[in-house]
């Protein structure tokens, strides 16, 4: 029987002479802007970004960011106000990610790849009143603005200098660890994207989390090979800060200069989907034995397969998988490796790291759960979908209650993807709920039959959707792209499945081609199952 436990006012009544709670000895509201405050007092002169040819100590990143908080300030940005941010990887986005609520003021990071309606869109739903741009983007800053009722004042990189030359040093201090940090929209290729809420306090902890079981440390570098702006790189931006080590930033994922930039600045750590690590491993300039200092990939946003992280460990490159949604402020499920796992061969333990895994730190459990909400058991075969709560899961969609009640129907967020319990407590995903092929009543696992194909030497990616059928209501259909100077048929490639899985599991046809990716380098199933329904090429990415 659970009781409660006791409470300060139970055992020591810290009170003022007027009898309220004194807690400012042992509270203070967690927010993710002081790991940068204190980075810049212990790390001071420690490299903190590398950006093309500029290079910052923390301490010239804590100025610069208290003077983009003061020039947001003299701009007429108030606590509360909502700041868009449209940028790739590189310092103006990375300061953004701490001036802004150092400002006292609500981030919008926004995705470079959505088209100008889209953005308007976002700009409009979230009230940005301030849209801080890189120069590479003005064009497309412009177009959104133009098309929005808001109509924001945009910075560009140019003036965003500017900015920061006439401003005074700013910090507002946080009261409200609970309060809104930021408003992170959803892809949206279901309907209109979704804004998801971000308070300090989980970003604060997750940050944490990435910080802790990724290793990270002041030796170490990171090289953004992942958006900043989605999830805010999975509060990357943080863990790296909290630690003191080197954000090294790269605009997007360029294989040689990737391996340039490992080698150069001697980087430890990069996070990426699968796809990412694919490319990077089928570059010849990729590693054939461990790097020094070591390399670790964080592989989340899509599960990797056994024969990517193989090829991996063969490279010497260690892999964590992580698991999360934007509504998990990126990660909240992770591999966690066991001490015992060294002994298994790289078969073996490319199997077990390919799972999902447990929460994270600060995570709750990891539930699976039916269709009533109850728990699944632990046997490795009953399929449910992952539900999650805790410090790790959003406040809530931004101006859509039913949204967020229909997503937490009893205070569990549904994530939508459907997973089996292993014995040891690990979670494994089986498919997104809307990327199951029912074949002739039969139930196929796209990933399943995805791993399948990958394993055959000559296929770098694939992917497996459904297409409409006559007699069976829907069957399988493989999109596959080759390894360089790989080749293969239709037929090999279909029995290469059939060896190895239930017939019927096995693609009906195999287009060979480019897969369409987003821009955190996710394979966009919904472009291929429109293709695959009618017959036409998919839009161009």
């Amino acid at each position: 029987m659970w009781t409660r436990a006791p409470s300060c006012d139970d055992l020591c009544e810290p009170r003022n002479k007027d009898g309220a709670l004194v807690t400012g000895l042992s509270f203070e509201p967690l927010t993710p802007t002081s790991f940068l405050e204190r980075a810049a007092a212990v790390f001071a002169r420690r490299v903190a970004v590398v950006d093309g040819e500029l290079t910052l100590t923390y301490t010239e990143l804590w100025d610069r960011v208290r003077l983009l908080a003061g020039g947001l300030s003299g701009a007429g940005v108030r606590p509360g106000d909502r700041v868009g941010l449209l940028a790739a990887n590189g310092h103006l986005l990375l300061e953004s990610t701490f001036g802004v609520p150092a400002a006292g003021a609500v981030m919008v990071p926004m995705n470079i790849r959505l088209s100008p309606g889209e953005l308007a869109y976002i700009i409009d739903h979230a009230e940005v009143s301030v849209l801080l741009h890189d120069d590479e983007h003005a064009e497309l800053a412009a177009a959104a603005c133009a098309g929005s009722r808001a109509r924001p004042r945009r910075v560009s990189g140019g003036e965003y200098e500017q900015l920061l030359a006439g401003a005074e040093p700013l910090l507002v201090r946080v009261d409200d660890e609970l309060s809104p940090l930021s408003i992170n929209y959803t892809s949206g290729t279901t309907g209109r994207p979704k804004g998801v809420v971000y308070h300090h306090r989980g970003a604060y902890l997750q940050a944490l989390a990435m910080a802790l079981h990724t290793r990270l440390d002041a030796a170490g570098g990171y090289l953004w090979t992942l958006p900043m702006f989605h999830c805010h790189g999975w509060c990357f931006p943080w863990a790296v800060t909290l630690a003191g080590a080197r954000h090294v930033c790269l605009p997007k994922v360029d294989p040689p200069l990737a391996w340039r930039l490992i080698r150069t600045h001697r980087v430890t750590h990069l996070c990426g989907a699968p796809t990412v690590l694919t490319s990077l491993l089928a570059h010849p300039d990729a590693p054939t034995g461990p790097l020094e200092p070591r390399l670790l990939a964080c592989v989340g946003g899509a599960p990797p397969s056994p024969a990517l992280i193989a090829r991996a460990l063969r490279a010497g490159i260690d892999v964590i998988h992580l698991y999360g949604l934007t509504e998990t402020y990126g990660p909240a499920v992770i591999c966690q490796p066991q001490p015992e796992w060294s002994d298994l061969d790289a078969g073996e333990l490319a199997a077990v790291t390919a799972r999902q895994g447990v929460g994270n730190v600060i995570a709750q459990r990891i539930r699976v759960v039916d269709e009533q909400g109850g728990d699944v058991p632990a046997d490795a075969a009953t399929i449910g979908e992952i539900a999650v709560r805790g410090n790790d899961v959003m406040v809530g969609y931004h101006r859509d209650p039913g949204a967020t009640e229909k997503a937490a129907p009893d205070g569990w967020f549904r994530t939508g993807d459907l997973a089996v319990l292993h014995p040891d407590g690990y979670v494994q995903l089986v498919d997104r709920a809307k990327d199951v092929i029912i074949s002739g009543g039969e139930n196929i696992a796209s990933i399943e039959v995805e791993n399948a194909l990958v394993s055959h030497p000559a296929v770098e990616e694939a992917a497996v959707v459904a297409r409409p059928d006559a007699h069976w209501g829907e069957v399988p259909v493989a999109y596959v792209s080759l390894a360089a100077g790989a080749s293969a048929t239709e037929g090999e490639l279909i029995q290469h499945v059939r060896d190895r899985l239930a017939h019927f599991k096995a693609p009906k046809a195999i287009v060979f081609g480019d897969l369409p990716k987003t821009s955190t380098g996710k394979i966009q199933k919904n472009v291929l199952r429109e293709r695959a329904a009618t017959g036409r090429p998919a839009p161009e990415i």
